[in-house]
């Protein structure tokens, strides 16, 4: 729900019950809801999972044929790092993930703008973003691959393409869902139309963003582990594709891991962010 900002509350005369009556209660004082945060709780998961790794590895539970152990992936890391492929596939990957995913997060906000503040551009734009939301991106590769060739350019359509669909779907949403009594009290005040965007749809919008923003930054990693096995030379995807192709299991579990560490860290970032904007909003969270 969008938040007028004071230069138009100001413009409004009220009647409403007294403030201390619906003033929300103290964190501490909730009887209900998920209860107080816990610190350092988002490494509590991938904790266990590593401990029951260490665990299943040590007393023979874990096949290291299957899943090599915790330390001898520390060990092929290690290794890696030495000899510098890590850094210099590592780098290249992440080259690709950022500038994929700030196009497609542009793209995707500007989209979800046309389509969320004109009937017209919703006629446009939404039905062709609904089409490749639902053709997976596995099935594009070979179109594109005709199109574009083999080169980076595809690579980064690809993970463009896939990024910019869930910023576009929960952006339009939220701004959509915007109380029309906002709306209406924005044309009462005589706000401009570039008011009406900035005070009321765009921080309508931003709950919808950062959750499109933090499904496109999952998405981004996906997409590149895909193009990354297409006629690449560099990348963890292609760091894993040769160790397949060798059957160097522990190489492959090391790009997985630094997959997944991204992934977290890059959704971390991205909620740290999101709190700080909203700090506004009292949620079920907060």
């Amino acid at each position: 729900m969008a938040t007028l900002d004071t230069g138009v509350l100001r413009r409004i005369r009220t009647s409403t019950a007294p403030v201390e009556a619906l003033a929300p209660r103290g964190r501490g004082s909730r009887r209900l809801g998920p209860g107080k945060p816990i610190p350092f709780g988002f490494a509590i998961g991938p904790a266990l999972l590593i401990g029951t790794w260490v665990v299943g590895s040590a007393i023979g539970a874990i096949d290291p044929e299957t899943l090599p152990a915790p330390w001898t992936i520390a060990q092929t890391a290690g290794d890696l790092i030495a000899d510098g492929r890590l850094q210099s596939n590592l780098l290249t990957s992440l080259q690709r993930a950022v500038i994929g995913l700030v196009l497609g997060v542009a793209i995707g906000v500007v989209l979800a703008l046309i389509a969320g503040l004109s009937r017209l551009g919703e006629a446009v734009v939404d039905g062709p973003v609904q089409i490749k939301r639902a053709i997976p991106t596995l099935a594009l590769i070979p179109l594109f691959i005709v199109w574009f060739g083999i080169g980076e350019e595809m690579k980064l359509i690809v993970i463009t393409t896939s990024v910019l669909i869930p910023v576009y779907i929960n952006t339009h949403a939220y701004l959509r869902s915007v109380d029309a009594r906002y709306v209406e009290l924005a044309e009462t005040v005589g706000l401009s139309r570039w008011g009406f965007l900035r005070r009321i749809a765009l921080p309508g919008s931003l709950p919808g963003f950062f959750l499109g923003l933090r499904l496109a930054v999952t998405i981004s990693w996906l997409a590149l582990v895909v193009v990354e096995q297409v006629n690449a030379t560099s990348g963890i995807g292609y760091l894993m594709s040769q160790a397949r192709t060798y059957g160097q299991i522990d190489v492959i579990v090391v790009g997985l891991v630094i997959y997944g560490l991204l992934g977290l860290f890059g959704d971390l970032a991205v909620r740290a962010t999101e709190r700080k904007v909203l700090a506004w909003r009292q949620t079920l969270g907060d």
